[in-house]
C-alpha cells in the first residue's frame, strides 16, 4: 500500500496525509555512514520524495510524536489492516491501542477507498503490468523451446530465472513451479528428470521496476508434441479459456464467468469418456 501512494521503494519508511492541513509527510532516515562504507553513496529521503510531490519529510521516530499529537486533540486516525508484527507494534505505540486488537480498530471507510482505487487501473499501472507480462511470455517460451528428455527440471527454472533477472528492473514475483508432477500444488521440488511423454506444469512471474507482478501458468509436453489424449484434454482446457475470456465484460460477476468455465471443463471431460454424472 506505500508503494501504490508513494512511489517511493524503500524499506523502513511510512507516511502521514494529514487531510484537514492538505499536507503529506514521509517518515524515515537518511543513510548512516556504515550504510555508505556497505553499499556506497545513497539518495537522501528528501531526493527520494520529491519526485512523488512530497516536500515534507522527518526522521522516523517523529511518526509517533505525531500521530500522539493528533490523538491528543481528538483527530481520528484512519489505517489500514497490518500483518507485520512489527507495524502493529508501531501501532500500539503510536496510538495506545491494544497490539492484540490493532487490526479491529482499521478504518472501514479508508479499506473501501483504497479498494475502490486500486480497482481501476491507470495507464501508467497497465504499462507496468504489460512489461512483466511480456518478460514472463519469455520465460514461458524459453522454457517450452529447452526442456527436452533427460534434463532436470532445474535447468529450465534456472534458465528462466536468469531470464527475468537479466532484463531492465525485472526479478521473479515468486518461486517459480516447474514440475512433471502436477497433481502437488505448488511442487517447491525441481529435481525431476523429464522424460519424452511428460507434461511439465510451469506456474512462473516476474516484477516490473514498480512491482506490478504478472503470472502465467502453461502445461506444455516435453519435447514439444502431445500425445493424442493430452491433446484431446489440452485442448478442453484451451476452449474453456478462450470462452472465459471472451465472457469478460461490465457488470458480469467473476463467480459466473468461473461456474460457466467448470461446467463446459465438465461436460467436455464426460464427452471424452473421462468424468461420469
Amino acid at each position: 500500500s506505500f508503494l501504490y501512494f508513494w512511489g517511493i521503494d524503500l524499506a523502513g519508511l511510512a507516511a502521514v496525509i494529514d487531510i484537514d492541513q492538505g499536507r503529506e509527510t514521509v517518515f524515515g532516515r537518511d543513510a548512516t555512514i556504515e550504510d555508505i562504507i556497505w553499499s556506497g553513496p545513497q539518495t537522501t529521503l528528501k531526493e527520494h520524495c520529491l519526485p512523488a510531490g512530497v516536500e515534507d519529510n522527518l526522521p522516523l521516530d517523529q511518526l509517533e510524536v505525531t500521530l500522539q499529537k493528533a490523538v491528543q486533540k481528538g483527530r481520528t486516525i484512519h489505517f489500514l489492516p497490518q500483518y507485520r508484527p512489527e507495524n502493529l507494534i508501531k501501532i500500539q505505540q503510536s496510538l495506545g491501542l491494544n497490539v492484540a486488537v490493532v487490526n479491529q480498530h482499521a478504518s472501514p471507510s479508508f479499506i473501501k477507498t483504497v479498494v475502490s482505487q486500486r480497482s481501476i487501473k491507470s495507464a501508467e499501472e497497465i504499462q507496468q503490468i504489460e512489461a512483466a507480462l511480456d518478460v514472463t511470455y519469455e520465460m514461458q517460451t524459453l522454457a517450452m523451446k529447452i526442456s527436452r528428455p533427460g534434463m532436470y527440471e532445474k535447468e529450465a527454472v534456472g534458465a528462466m530465472a536468469g531470464l527475468a533477472m537479466a532484463r531492465v528492473n525485472s526479478v521473479l514475483a515468486y518461486p517459480i513451479i516447474f514440475t512433471t508432477r502436477g497433481h502437488i500444488l505448488h511442487n517447491p521440488h525441481h529435481e525431476n528428470v523429464m522424460q519424452a511423454n511428460d507434461l511439465v506444469i510451469n506456474d512462473c512471474g516476474c516484477e516490473s521496476a514498480m512491482h506490478y507482478a504478472s503470472d502465467i501458468t502453461r502445461t506444455f509436453p516435453v519435447g514439444g508434441k502431445f500425445t493424442e489424449k493430452q491433446k484431446e484434454i489440452y485442448s478442453i482446457l484451451l476452449k474453456a479459456q478462450i470462452n472465459a475470456v471472451e465472457s469478460v465484460r461490465p457488470g458480469i460477476e467473476y463467480r459466473e464467468i468461473h461456474i460457466n468455465s467448470a461446467r463446459n471443463i465438465a461436460m467436455d471431460l464426460i464427452a471424452l469418456g473421462l468424468m461420469k454424472g
